[in-house]
Formats: structure tokens, sequence, C-alpha cells
């Protein structure tokens, strides 16, 4: 019988998990909730923050709001993971578990990247974009590069994005014409799954001159000369780097000999490990979905559906059906949305929604309903 679970992770994943769990079966399981962070961000957010739409401030979810019949939120930072006995260290205190979930995110190894930490500048945490905030600012004239250093990553439509906001702010300010900005991608297309969505991306940089450099990863930064390596020997020379680490599991997750090639191998029907009781949702996995919060939210439903089923005793859920939309900034005050299915069916689909008002009030939806289910604003 299950009766202790442990979330390790605040994110998309482990929020929604820990809610749907309190609402199904909140006086029977005791759920304990962990995370060294004491406050939740949306990744899109950033952006905000990076352009000064918003403070950081602003845009925090304190973990300690949350107050959810059988759920503890724990500020603890976990020290060691033992998956065959589903116990967490933390340097706080030990945690065991009858099914312990996996839901750490990806972190960012700016070491990868030679040269990154010292001569570029990341915009994916909370700390990196508000530097940029004070920094973009000052660029009024060169060459501004947002350059990826590794895939996969998250959210992959936000570098380009951050491409069109950085030109609608240089815009803003009278300056554009000063400065010449190119974008960086490994990938052939700026969201591979739906082409149509990456044509129209694509059309949208390439009316506002931006050089599209695609197929092509940032290998290393060289901060004395100013210069990005790209992969294939290519170097560009630069006056602001925007980058997008290279992604990995956090240490923690990779010392517990869990990972293979860097990330959690799961069942993508019901995201179980090779480990008894021990799942994986969201960043941290390797389900065959994109590393993005909707994702690791929907990978959430399917296990606590489980669970929640195993406890009562009903029919157990579908597998997981690898579906999600992500809205996309187009800039210039328009958001565009993105419908993936990568599991369902037997080939990936993408669909494209065009930039609207109504999907900006949708994304606006998206963050507030969330807000209120997790958090109770």
């Amino acid at each position: 019988m299950t009766s202790r679970v442990v979330i390790l992770g605040a994110g998309f994943g482990g929020l929604e998990f820990s809610t749907m769990l309190s609402e199904a079966v909140g006086g029977e399981v005791d759920v304990t909730l962990i995370d060294k962070s004491d406050a939740f961000v949306f990744g899109y957010s950033k952006l905000d923050v990076m352009f000064g739409r918003t403070t950081p401030q602003a845009v925090r979810l304190e973990y300690r709001d949350i107050a959810k019949p059988g759920v503890r939120v724990l500020r603890e930072t976990i020290t060691a993971i033992d998956p065959d006995a589903r116990r967490v260290t933390t340097d706080a205190g030990v945690h065991d578990a009858d099914v312990l979930v996996i839901a750490l995110g990806a972190d960012y190894d700016m070491d990868a990247t030679p040269g990154l930490a010292e001569g570029g500048n990341e915009f994916y945490s909370v700390a990196g974009a508000e530097r940029l905030a004070r920094i973009i600012p000052t660029f009024s004239e060169g060459h501004a590069i947002v350059g990826v250093c590794g895939a996969p990553f998250k959210c992959p439509p936000a570098p380009t994005e951050c491409a069109l906001l950085l030109d609608d702010e240089l815009r803003a300010r009278g300056v554009r014409d000063a400065c010449r900005i190119s974008f960086v991608i490994p990938f052939g297309t700026p969201v591979p799954p739906s082409p149509e969505t990456s044509a129209a991306l694509m059309a949208e940089l390439a009316e506002r001159d931006i050089a599209f450099v695609p197929g092509r990863r940032v290998s290393s930064i060289d901060p004395e000369r100013s210069v990005a390596a790209l992969d294939d020997g290519t170097e560009l020379a630069f006056d602001l780097f925007l980058g997008v680490p290279k992604h990995r599991a956090p240490d923690v997750v990779i010392a517990s000999g869990m990972t293979e090639e860097g990330y959690v191998p799961v069942d993508s029907a019901t995201l179980r490990t090779r480990f008894p009781g021990v799942y994986a949702v969201g960043d941290v996995a390797t389900a065959g979905v994109p590393k993005a919060g909707v994702f690791a939210e929907g990978a959430a439903r399917v296990v606590a559906k489980h669970l929640i089923a195993e406890l009562r005793g009903g029919e157990r859920p579908g597998p997981y059906d690898g579906r999600g939309s992500c809205y996309i900034e187009f800039g210039r005050g328009r958001v565009g949305r993105v419908d993936i299915d990568f599991l369902s069916g037997p080939t990936r689909t993408g669909s494209f929604n065009a930039p609207s008002a109504a999907l900006v009030a949708e994304k606006e939806l998206f963050g507030s309903s969330r807000r209120a289910r997790w958090f109770g604003t």
C-alpha cells in the first residue's frame, strides 16, 4: 500500500503531481515535496525580466504559500538519492519513500562551453536574466549573438523569441540600424517538430534582418577577443553574447546511478524508471518529448493517475501521449502557439496557430490558472 510519496523538485511536474494527489487522496497519503529553492518562476517570465517587462520579485511564487491537504513542502538541498532503497538524503535529514518521483529538471553545464562563464551571458536562469536586464539597455551598436551551446535544451522556441525581442528592444531605442543580430542553433529549423511554425519564425527573422545560422552549436567563447567559435570551426566576433548553456541532469541525479548519457531513461508510456517504485518526469528524463514545462506537467498527471488508481482500485489511465502546447513570442506584442503530439500517433506532429490577440490572452490564462491551482493566488 502506497503511504509515503516523496517528490524531488517543485517545478511544473512536482507542483502538478502534488496537487493531484492532494485533491484525490490528500488524507490518505503522506506527500513530501522537496526543493532547494524558495520560489517557483515560470520559464517564460525570464524573458520578461530580461527585457524589462517585469521584475524578478514580481514573477516569484513563494513555496511557503502552498497549503494543500496531505502535502509537506520542504526547502532542503538533496545530497544523495538511493533509487534501490527509495531513500533521499538532504542537508536536513533522510526521507524514505514508497514511491519516489524525480522531477529535478535539468541543470546548466557552464563548464561544457569554455569561456561561456567569463565571456558570455546566459539568459536561461533568473539570475542570468536579471543581469542582462542591466546589460541590454547599454548595448547600442555592434554585433549581438543569440547562441545555443548544446541540445537538447529547455523550451526550444525560447532562443528564437530572445532574438525577436532583442530586435524589438533595439528598435524601440532607435539603435537597430547600428546593430546586427545573429541567431545560432544546432537544429536545422527553429522548431523541428512543426515545419509550419519554423517557417513562420524564419520569415520573421528574415523580415527583421536577423541572420539565422542553423545546424551549428557554439562550442567556445574567447572572452579576450570577444569571439564565439562554432562547432565547424567558424568564428563570429560579437559585442553582446546571449547564450543558452548546455543542459544535463543535476549532479546528484547522475551520482545516483540512474542516468544514461546525462538523463534518466524512462518508459515513455508510464514514466517508470528501471527501479521499482521510482518515476522520473520532466526535463530530467528521456521520455521522447521536448524539455518544456507543459510536457513535465502532462507526464506528472499520468504518474499521479496511476497512483490514485492504485489507491482507489479504479481503472488505470492510458499511456502518456506526449501532447503539449507552447506559446511563442513573435515580438511586437504578438503571441503564437504550436501544438505538438509526440507519442500518441505513429509519427510526431506539430500544428501552428498564427500570432493573435486571443493567444496573448490565452498565454496569460495559462500562467494565471496554474498560479491559482498550485499556489492559490
